[in-house]
């Protein structure tokens, strides 16, 4: 009788037996293992274990692999009562034995025996006794189940051995030899082993093995579509090979490969910076390693489209001839001698130095003074590329700076396109309407623009889809705007501003008979006999039809004579005159009623106001009633001019007009006409108080004067902006007189000769030069 049958029979429970950590595996009973030993204290547990009766040995596993001198807490207090049947001795001193696992084994005790050098352990032998009933024979079943589905997944396991497995009729060994033989953690199956109770251990068995088929299934769904991708990359890979070796014993290349060797040439022959060139090489060197067809591949080929094409050293030769500059220049636009000399000066500098950072420009006026248009001309007369972009409405920063490439579908910014469109590196480059920008949440265009138009930094500007600096210093910048309130300051600060102002009826005159005319009948198909517009019924048009600093709306209206004459003389075939007794033939009835200068009268003043589209006549009423000593104010007046009519009242006052008049019980209502029309600005100052003193004193304003000025409560007239558009505008109304802030006697200089002749000009300091004229004798 050996130990364990006295273990079954007795319930005895042995002596300290020697002890073996094993590692990597759990050991069940009835499992036979081979092991190879060669730490110490294992091949003294094995060598004592062999010399004594029996030869057995308690087998326990430990925790964690990785430990080579495992101490107490590093194993498991449950293990299996083990029999060495074979063992062999290595000639390196290791061992290599097979164990036959016989019973479980509770470890009650674990001691290190120094002397023999190896491990000892005491421990109790629990057996599982259930009875088998109908429940424990259909775990049996679904685990025999469970496993024949494993084995099948695994493909490790022979479907015999499954069938070996049904002969089995004892529960728990069937269990041991099921879980002796799936490949699980560690935990597992300690987890498994030390489940004395058999029915709780067939229970555990199933949940593992179900959770491990489903684990297993999902692993094979995976790596049969990994496998699949890999098999079609493999495939295609395998053909293009075949491709290019049959290509290139036909010396033929493939549409891709002629592209990549495109490109390799156009970096050498378009002389790109080291800096782009190796960019570009480094690129080019992906691109070939990569799939024809794959979107890596098309990001990276427009990439270096972008790249390579890039007007790097291309340069147009600037014509630097000053008289034929002129000449382009006065052809096509009248007037403008601040921007025309402007350039004159820039060719003359190039001629004298040879190198010159391109100016940055900011033209800013009027709708259709030309801006836009002597840009263009600009461009012809010094004999470079032309490109304009329009800013107006734009809020996303990266229109100026282009997207990142790890955007679908990203692109250079406009700057970027429009360099490339123009295959030049120094055009001239118009950014229409930069006071039209916005910002939103996708960044501010005028930061953008802050390096852009720098000429101490742009020489480096970087777009975000080619990462690569570019040398716009070359550049001629030109921007237009209509007001310079909604650009930046630190915009601002790198433009250099020309002011465009309004044209004069002379100007519009000659630019109509000039230009205008001309255009328009040629875009008409009309002869050059074939119409004739004089000159009276010009200046009808301009005082009757349009009201405007430039001559946009000028030129639509004398299109529109142009579309009736050619209808006109397609039917008559004979030719047209237009004359101020039957313009309104051709144009209708006038849109706007001429502005009566005669209307200055008591508590009516006549005030000139600047707008973006030019100069305005303002007027103003004010009005008196009994009441409670309140101030009503009407015209949708911003807060500037309403403090504006507050010290025009307080001057008045103060200076003792109106002493018999009790203001605690008079109301006063001051109107501005247009009320829809948005007002404000502290320029009505002086033309405000008028109108109050006037009323006050009952005294009407002379006649034929307006007048313009900010006004203390002391009485000084400071100076204001957009005098010669005031002017211009009071030119054009009919207007006689106008009284200005002296201190804005310089700007007077700017009025064309011809106004200055036609208006009474009078510079004032103080509000009493002011009252001395307009109370003076009234025609």
């Amino acid at each position: 009788m050996n130990m364990f049958d006295d273990i079954k029979e007795n319930g005895q429970t042995p002596k300290s037996l020697p002890a073996i950590a094993i590692r990597d595996v759990v050991m069940f009973p009835g499992m036979s293992l081979p092991i190879s030993v060669d730490r110490k204290k294992s091949i003294a547990s094995i060598e004592l274990a062999l010399g004594a009766t029996g030869k057995y040995i308690i087998a326990v596993s430990q925790k964690a692999i990785e430990i080579q001198d495992p101490k107490e807490n590093d194993i498991y207090k449950f293990g299996v009562l083990a029999e060495i049947t074979q063992s062999l001795k290595m000639p390196d001193g290791s061992m290599k034995v097979f164990l036959q696992g016989i019973a479980r084994a509770k470890l009650t005790k674990l001691e290190f025996n120094p002397v023999d050098g190896c491990w000892f352990a005491e421990a109790e032998y629990p057996v599982d006794n259930t009875p088998v009933d109908a429940e424990i024979q259909a775990l049996m079943r679904q685990t025999l189940d469970q496993f024949e589905e494993y084995a099948t997944v695994t493909r490790r396991i022979a479907i015999e051995g499954v069938s070996f497995l049904r002969k089995i009729e004892e529960p728990s060994k069937l269990a041991d030899t099921i879980a002796s033989n799936i490949i699980v953690k560690t935990q597992d199956r300690q987890d498994i082993l030390e489940t004395v109770d058999v029915k709780l251990r067939l229970e555990k068995l199933l949940k593992l093995l179900a959770s491990e088929v489903e684990i297993i299934t999902l692993e094979e769904k995976i790596h049969s579509k990994v496998r699949s991708q890999i098999e079609k990359s493999q495939k295609e890979y395998y053909l293009n090979e075949q491709m290019k070796a049959i290509q290139k014993e036909l010396r033929q290349k493939d549409d891709f490969q002629k592209d990549i060797d495109d490109i390799k040439s156009k970096i050498k022959k378009n002389a790109l910076p080291k800096h782009a060139a190796e960019i570009a090489e480094k690129e080019a060197d992906r691109l070939s390693k990569m799939q024809p067809f794959s979107p890596e591949a098309t990001v990276s080929k427009t990439f270096l489209d972008w790249l390579v094409n890039m007007p790097w050293t291309v340069s147009t030769e600037d014509v630097l001839d000053i008289v034929k500059a002129r000449k382009v220049l006065d052809a096509q636009h009248y007037g403008l001698e601040k921007v025309k000399e402007r350039i004159l000066e820039y060719i003359a500098v190039r001629q004298l130095t040879k190198s010159l950072r391109g100016p940055v420009l900011c033209f800013v006026g009027p709708p259709g003074t030309g801006k836009t248009s002597i840009a263009k001309s600009i461009a012809e007369a010094i004999g470079r590329k032309f490109v304009r972009m329009s800013l107006g409405g734009v809020r996303d920063e990266s229109e100026i700076r282009g997207h990142r490439r790890t955007y679908i579908g990203s692109m250079p910014g406009r700057i970027i396109q429009g360099i490339s469109k123009a295959k030049s590196n120094n055009p001239v480059f118009l950014l229409d309407e930069i006071d039209k920008m916005g910002s939103d949440w996708r960044g501010d265009p005028a930061a953008a623009l802050l390096e852009l138009l720098d000429p101490e930094q742009n020489q480096d500007f970087v777009d975000h889809y080619l990462d690569v600096p570019f040398d716009v210093s070359k550049i001629m910048f030109i921007t237009t705007a209509n007001s310079l309130g909604s650009i930046p300051t630190t915009l601002r600060d790198r433009l250099e501003i020309i002011e465009f102002s309004g044209y004069t009826q002379y100007e519009k005159r000659a630019i109509a008979q000039s230009y205008l005319i001309p255009r328009q009948m040629k875009q008409h198909g009309l002869e050059k006999n074939a119409l004739k517009i004089e000159t009276p019924a010009l200046d009808l048009i301009m005082k009757d039809y349009v009201r405007e600093a430039g001559v946009r709306n000028f030129e639509r209206e004398i299109g529109t004579i142009c579309r009736k004459a050619a209808k006109e003389y397609v039917e008559t075939k004979k030719p047209i005159e237009v004359k101020v007794k039957n313009i309104h033939k051709y144009l209708g009835v006038p849109k706007y009623s001429n502005f009566d200068a005669e209307e200055n009268g008591i508590g009516i003043s006549t005030g000139l106001a600047w707008t973006s589209v030019g100069g305005e006549i303002l007027a103003i009423e004010a009005s008196k009633f009994e009441g409670k000593g309140q101030l009503i104010l009407t015209g949708k007046l911003g807060e500037v001019m309403k403090e504006s009519v507050r010290a025009a009242l307080t001057y008045a006052r103060s200076k003792g007009y109106g002493k018999k008049l009790d203001f605690d019980k008079t109301d006063f209502h001051i109107h501005f006409p247009e009320g829809a029309v948005p007002k404000d600005g502290p320029s009505a100052g002086t033309a405000i108080c008028a109108a109050l003193i006037s009323l006050i004193t009952n005294k009407p304003v002379k006649k034929s004067v307006a007048m313009t000025g900010e006004i203390t409560i002391t009485g000084r007239v400071l100076p204001v902006g957009g005098i010669k558009e005031k002017f211009l505008a009071a030119y054009r109304e009919g207007i006689k007189t106008i009284l200005y802030p002296k201190t804005n006697e310089k700007d007077v200089s700017e009025i064309p000769e011809e106004v200055r002749k036609r208006l009474k000009l009078t510079a004032v300091k103080n509000m009493d030069d002011v009252v001395k004229i307009v109370f003076g004798k009234n025609k």
